[in-house]
């Protein structure tokens, strides 16, 4: 990373579709790991909360060296059988940090780093041109190869693209402000993202035990999220979703973080408390009147998402 600068990546804000087309772009919401790639004489890549994931990543590296040296922003994903993005098929590569198992898993679960933006081009940063002048620039560097593409602009009616990515089974879609700039750090509505489903982040501060072929495991997570004032607020469990794997994970994850009172207001007699350290994702059908996710389902823990920054989203 010698010599370039360190961006933070942009965020989208969730909302609606945008009512005029002539002055939107959209790509197709990939279902992954936000990574902003240095490309010099190596690469490295940072997650969205600024942590070096390269090592877990090899297949990658062939991103480099690059002259004139590069920054890029993008999604890490995997494929499934049916080639769409599977986060779940990425969950035993986000955590892993042993070469020889991740030298394995790049080989049975191959990545592809999905780039859709430039936003630095030797000692040039690119962060003030226009959103479609910086994808311009991004497709005349040509990133073709085995694990890395620039996937396309999908132009025309914003309707029709998000009703052709449910049909194909995908997350949604981010419709980008062509004349946006990017603003390294920063959540915007100069990008939107639409999604065909809900989903968001949750601390987990807890579990409850399970029964019957789970007797002895967890049962279910309880979940909670910042308030406006920065407080933890219990949103209820997740009980369906899991895999025996992931299962087994969580158990070994949550036992040294035990404590033995809940840092949320909440009354569950058979609950075992947690420091709230780790984050997940669920997905979930709306908010309840009493401030709970109805029918949250597991996809996954998200290792590039600190507590911190999981609070309430009026519009998620």
């Amino acid at each position: 990373m010698t010599g370039l600068p360190r961006y933070a990546p942009m965020l989208a804000m969730a909302g609606a579709l945008p009512d005029d087309d002539s002055r939107w772009d959209y790509e197709v919401k990939f279902d992954g790991i936000r990574a902003v790639g240095y490309a010099g004489q190596r690469l490295r890549l940072l997650s969205r909360n600024g942590k070096d994931i390269t090592a877990a990543w090899p297949e990658l590296a062939d991103l480099a060296p690059a002259e004139p040296p590069y920054v890029v922003d993008g999604e890490i994903v995997t494929f499934d059988t049916g080639g769409r993005t599977s986060f779940e098929a990425l969950q035993p590569r986000m955590h892993q940090r042993h070469p020889s198992t991740i030298r394995e898993l790049a080989k049975s679960v191959p990545a592809v780093y999905m780039i859709f933006d430039l936003l630095h081009v030797g000692d040039r940063p690119l962060l003030g041109l226009p959103y479609r002048q910086r994808r311009e620039l991004l497709e005349q560097l040509d990133l073709r190869g085995p694990h890395w593409q620039v996937p396309p602009r999908l132009r025309g009616s914003g309707t029709n693209v998000l009703a052709a990515s449910e049909k194909l089974g995908l997350e949604g879609i981010i419709c980008k402000r062509i004349d946006s700039p990017y603003l390294p750090g920063r959540r915007s509505s100069l990008w939107t993202k639409v999604k065909n489903v809900r989903d968001r982040e949750v601390v987990i501060v807890g579990w409850r035990p399970g029964a019957g072929r789970r007797a002895g495991s967890i049962g279910s997570l309880l979940m909670a999220v910042h308030d406006e004032t920065g407080e933890l607020v219990y949103i209820g469990n997740v009980g369906t979703g899991f895999t025996r794997r992931s299962l087994d994970d969580l158990w070994a994850r949550l036992q040294p973080l035990r404590r033995p009172e809940p840092a949320v207001e909440a009354r569950i007699p058979d609950a075992t408390w947690v420091e709230p350290e780790l984050v997940g994702e669920v997905s979930y059908t709306e908010w309840t009147g009493d401030g709970r996710l109805r029918h949250p389902s597991w996809r996954g823990l998200r290792f590039d998402r600190s507590p911190g920054e999981v609070t309430r989203d009026p519009r998620s």
